[in-house]
């Protein structure tokens, strides 16, 4: 954590605190998401591959084919997309007109097995305060 809820900042700080293992834990854990000598990662760069293949023939972006993959979900009210550019956003507002064939989902679904995590360090974030070694009791 960067500012380690502001025991960095604090000016009664004579000294930055020692990394606790959870924190390299964590630290390790972010690294991983993103280290592409990992088979895992290597497996999300195929099947990123494999999506934007299925995407072309049908003449979408692979963010188009991701936005619809998610609006075509029953549970799923809307897509909270996350541009930071006018660029990103014109990129992101065509795929509300998209519609996937159901053949298409299907190949989706061979690709990356509904459920599943193709690497467990993208699970999410968990909260150090949730941790057992953080709890009262």
């Amino acid at each position: 954590m960067p500012l380690e809820a502001g025991r960095r900042t604090s000016p009664a700080s004579k000294q930055l605190p020692q990394t606790r293992a959870t924190d390299r834990a964590d630290i390790q854990r972010l690294a991983n998401r993103f280290d592409v000598s990992l088979p895992e990662n290597q497996r999300k760069l195929e099947a990123a591959e494999q999506l934007a293949e299925l995407a072309d023939p049908a003449g979408i972006s692979l963010i188009e084919l991701a936005i619809a993959f998610a609006l075509r979900h029953p549970a799923v009210t809307c897509a909270i997309i996350g541009p930071r550019t006018m660029e990103h956003l014109q990129s992101q507002l065509p795929a509300a007109g998209v519609t996937l064939t159901d053949d298409m989902l299907a190949r989706i679904d061979e690709i990356v097995a509904p459920g599943v995590t193709i690497n467990p360090e993208d699970g999410g974030w968990v909260s150090p305060a949730l941790k057992p070694t953080a709890r009262r009791r």
